[in-house]
């Protein structure tokens, strides 16, 4: 990931901020649109889902230039998720979620670099946490 990758996902969260907590839900609800099977491995309240998704995101976002001092936790998280009965080819799904709620959300600013530059911070975070799961 470049710099401009993460100038681009720091611009981009900053906008998303005020209004994470409907983002996070809006994400939620378009995975559960697209993929319908994966629905019953989320139990419990899905506001408070989309609250910790939303916090997780934050903590990637400012630590951009340095995401292995989250590695401990995401792998941690990763290793939860396969608990839960996530697969590592849930991944793709959520990453497809995620680019078309940021896409919704933030219309025109959502640019090809921006789309590139969130693919890239996705990408990374779920390796790690595919790693995790697998310990």
């Amino acid at each position: 990931m470049t710099s401009d990758d993460q100038a681009l996902v720091r611009a981009s969260w900053a906008q998303l901020q005020p209004q994470a907590e409907q983002v996070g839900a809006a994400l939620y609800q378009r995975m559960f649109s697209d993929h319908p099977e994966l629905r019953h491995l989320f139990k419990g309240e899905m506001d408070e889902q989309a609250q910790k998704l939303m916090r997780m995101f934050s903590r990637a976002v400012a630590t951009l230039e340095d995401l292995e001092s989250l590695d401990r936790v995401i792998k941690m998280m990763g290793a939860r998720h396969s608990g839960y009965g996530i697969e590592d080819e849930d991944y793709p799904k959520m990453r497809e979620a995620l680019l078309a709620t940021l896409a919704e959300q933030l219309g025109d600013g959502f640019t090809t670099e921006t789309r590139r530059a969130w693919s890239r911070v996705y990408d990374e975070l779920a390796e790690i946490m595919i790693e995790g799961s697998a310990n």
